[in-house]
Parts: C-alpha cells; structure tokens; sequence
C-alpha cells in the first residue's frame, strides 16, 4: 500500500491524514526523520508558517524534508505548507524550506477575521469548480520559469505545481472534495 507522510507537527494534519486514506493510501503522520523513509511523498499541512518551521527545526526535519524533495519525492503544501515549500516570502525572513522557485505573501487575503471560502476552478480536475477554504491564506507573488500556476482566485494565483511539487493557498483536507489529493497522490510513481 502507498505510504503518504503527513507532518504532524502543527496544524490541519489530521484532516490530511483522512482525505489520504479516503483515497486508498496509509497516512504516516511524521514527527521525526526516521518516519520518511517508507513514504513516497509528503504533505506540509496548513496551520502557522512560522510555528510550523520553528518546529521542524526543533525537530532536525528541515534536512530530511529538503533531501525528500530534492530527491524528486512529490510534497504538497497546503497554507502554511506553500509558504514553507516557498523560495521567497515577502518581508519574512522566516524558516522556510526553499524547495519551490515561488515568492509568496502570508496573510495575502487578510487576517483570520477575513477567512472565507469560495469556488476555484481548476481545469486540471475538470469542469466542476473545487472549494476552497481560505484561513489567513497565503498567495504567488512571483513564480519562477518551471512553475505552473493551475488555479488563481481574484487574479492571484493560489495552486501551483513545480515538478513533483504542489502548493495550494487553500485548505482541500477541510471538505469532502478529494479530487486535489488524488491528483497530488498520481504524482508517486
């Protein structure tokens, strides 16, 4: 059976670790290095960027995720997970794993006050628009020449793909819309 880590750190990992099992994987939820190596790719779950990478330092993660990525393991962000996957993020000089040739900006659709959700559509997954769940939700500023930008929501773009690498500005795991998570899950070889 396909093997899908989930860090586990912080964050709507839980709500992952479901939506991979809904799509006939197992959920490895990682809290330290040693639980990558039987999985074939991994997601960055949203939550706090900041706290988030603070603990992946902590943990001695920051390494053993970027070795996962730049070995050609697929990795989908989420929130919190784009800003980490990101090269740059504005006016942060927080931890990140650089992984992505994107620039984003936190908070891009206001603060937690300002959450909302509407329909993306991403011709990818077909016609029928996806949900969106936007909380304190980050946004593509600059995406480098290998990156593809599959979904933008009042002109920013909001889903992008580099590779084996996903990065969505939305929350997919807080509906019951699994077409993102298969679509990451066709990555794996």
């Amino acid at each position: 059976m396909l093997k899908v880590g989930v860090l586990a750190l912080q964050g709507a990992f839980l709500e992952h670790a479901r939506a991979v099992e809904a799509c006939g994987a197992l959920p490895v939820e990682i809290r330290k290095a040693s639980q990558l190596a039987d999985c074939r790719a991994l997601i960055i779950p949203g939550g706090e960027s900041r706290a988030i990478g603070k603990l992946m330092a902590a943990f001695d993660l920051l390494g053993p995720v970027r070795r996962f990525g730049c070995a050609g393991r697929p990795i989908f962000g989420t929130c919190a997970g784009m800003v980490l996957l990101a090269k740059d993020i504005e006016g942060s000089g927080q931890t990140r794993l650089g992984l992505m040739d994107i620039t984003v900006r936190r908070n891009a659709f206001g603060r937690q006050v300002d959450s909302f959700e509407a329909d993306i559509n991403v011709p990818v997954l077909g016609e029928k628009p996806l949900r969106g769940v936007f909380i304190r939700a980050p946004h593509v500023t600059v995406a480098g020449p290998g990156v593809e930008i599959l979904a933008s929501f009042d002109g920013k773009a909001v889903l992008v793909r580099q590779g084996p690498l996903l990065a969505g500005a939305f929350h997919p795991e807080l509906t019951a819309d699994l077409r993102l998570h298969r679509y990451f899950l066709d990555f794996v070889d």
